[in-house]
């Protein structure tokens, strides 16, 4: 049976908000793994003050745990962030503070700048949002691509937003921002939430699938692989099986075990992804 690749494993600081990057870093090394998601949040990257210090303190840490930047998630399901808000002052904030962290992004040498697409009023026609997230989101395209940088697009959950939930979706956003930077996140929650498959998503975008993240769910959340019920073996085989060679991320949060014990947390992810993965593992 076809497997994928360790390689393919990058860490992340999901969960780990609540202790130093030092700590974050030097874990993800221990735990054999060289390259991150980096969520944009304080105190690791305040992405609304970090000045050039900040940023350089912050690469100096990468580089001292041989750890490179894949993608630069920024924080944008909560205010003060939404991308597709109804308040213009809002919505122009929230596209400025994303037009900030590509350039972010390009100082850290990654890859991708990971967006969403905000939400929009519930008393309003979803459409009306939709036409502000499309606009936002090619503005941040356009931007990255002057800096080299490819941009990442994931659907949320309902309760995340109001706009971009499904895989149908997410083709038509595509095809309405007409940008050639632009790839895919595979959320398998968010995935099995929608109702769709990861067949939906292989046909749909090919290799444009970049991204996946990995969390359980009951059958929502955002839960280390274990403490829900969904299928995520099965569907890491069928992702082996097609030849994803993207990256793949576990994003545990929202539980406060997690944050309270981190790395217990990525042990155990890191414990049940195993199986799936070719060569050794030497995880302890």
């Amino acid at each position: 049976m076809a497997k994928l690749a360790t390689s393919q494993l990058i860490g992340s600081n999901f969960s780990f908000q609540h202790v130093p990057f030092e700590i974050v870093a030097r874990t993800l090394r221990e735990h054999g793994l060289s390259r991150m998601e980096l969520w944009g949040i304080a105190p690791h990257l305040d992405l609304f003050r970090s000045n050039a210090a900040d940023i350089a303190r912050l690469s100096a840490i990468l580089c001292d745990n041989g750890i490179s930047v894949c993608c630069l998630t920024p924080e944008q399901v909560l205010y003060p962030v939404n991308i597709a808000s109804g308040d213009a002052a809002f919505r122009e904030a929230s596209i400025a503070h994303f037009l900030r962290a590509t350039e972010i992004a390009a100082e850290l040498g990654a890859e991708h700048i990971f967006l969403t697409s905000g939400r929009g009023f519930e008393t309003e026609p979803a459409y009306i949002a939709w036409d502000r997230s499309v606009e936002a989101i090619a503005r941040i395209a356009d931007h990255a691509a002057t800096l080299g940088l490819r941009c990442l697009l994931e659907p949320l959950q309902r309760v995340e937003s109001n706009i971009l939930l499904d895989a149908s979706g997410l083709q038509r956003m595509l095809k309405a921002l007409g940008r050639d930077n632009i790839d895919i996140v595979l959320d398998l929650v968010a995935m099995q939430a929608a109702g769709d498959s990861v067949a939906d998503y292989v046909e749909r975008f090919g290799s444009l699938l970049a991204h996946v993240h990995i969390a359980d769910g009951k059958p929502a959340g955002h839960l280390v692989w274990g403490d829900g019920e969904l299928p995520l073996g099965d569907w890491l085989d069928q992702l082996a099986a097609i030849g994803y060679r993207g990256r793949l991320s576990f994003e545990p949060f929202g539980d406060g075990n997690y944050a309270l014990e981190p790395v217990t947390a990525l042990k155990r992810n890191l414990a049940a992804i195993a199986p799936y993965l070719d060569g050794e593992v030497t995880w302890s």
